[in-house]
Order: structure tokens, then C-alpha cells, then sequence
């Protein structure tokens, strides 16, 4: 079995693309409209994608309790002087042992970003 995406149901699909392709520099893999539902996947060919889902009908409650989504960084001092110059709120940084140090931002909807580096 293979983990092929995750899907977030958006508000505004256009200001989550902002975020995920403008901040996070996630390339938009495929877009497209299917009876009425905007579509976005993200992510590198041949690895796991995010899509972004705005159909106008989902009852999104702000965030995910609970969930967040992790993405590796090659330097997490450098992606947090980027997420301070782009005036985005951090939490942290946390290191819960030598081998990893992380930060959490949020998304346009609320969903918890987890960045982390990997030593």
C-alpha cells in the first residue's frame, strides 16, 4: 500500500494556492474542475500530494484538531527567517530530540503546517 495524498477541503481556493504554491513552494502537480468541484494536487511527480478541494458545499470548520501535515526543509533556521519576512505566525521552534527540530504555521483555513528538518 502506498500513501498517495491528503485532501483539505478549502474555503478559497485560490488564497490555500498562495499559501501551499506561493509560500511553500509545493508545485502544482495537476488542476482541474470536476462537476462543479475546484481540484488542485500538489506535490512532485511520483510522491505524495496535497489536494485542495473547494466544491462550495463542505461545512469547513477552521483547522483540523489534532491533524497536522509535516514537510522536511533543508534548513529550518532559514525557513523560519523566510516565514517571519512573509509576516506568518510560527509556534516553536521545537526539538524533541537531536535528530529533528520543527515549527508549526497555519494555512489560510486554519490547518496546522508542521516544517522540520531531519539531522
Amino acid at each position: 500500500m502506498n500513501f498517495s495524498w491528503v485532501t483539505l477541503h478549502v474555503k478559497d481556493i485560490e488564497k490555500s494556492l498562495e499559501f501551499y504554491q506561493g509560500i511553500l513552494k509545493l508545485p502544482i502537480n495537476r488542476r482541474f474542475n470536476a462537476n462543479g468541484v475546484e481540484i488542485v494536487m500538489l506535490g512532485e511527480e511520483g510522491k505524495t500530494k496535497i489536494e485542495l478541494l473547494q466544491d462550495g458545499k463542505s461545512h469547513i470548520v477552521d483547522g483540523a484538531p489534532g491533524v497536522s501535515i509535516g514537510l522536511d526543509v533543508d534548513s529550518l533556521e532559514q525557513s523560519m527567517g523566510y516565514m517571519k519576512d512573509k509576516q506568518i505566525p510560527i509556534q516553536g521552534p521545537f526539538s524533541p530530540s537531536p535528530h529533528i527540530s520543527f515549527f508549526f504555521i497555519k494555512d489560510p483555513d486554519g490547518v496546522s503546517v508542521q516544517l522540520l528538518e531531519q539531522k
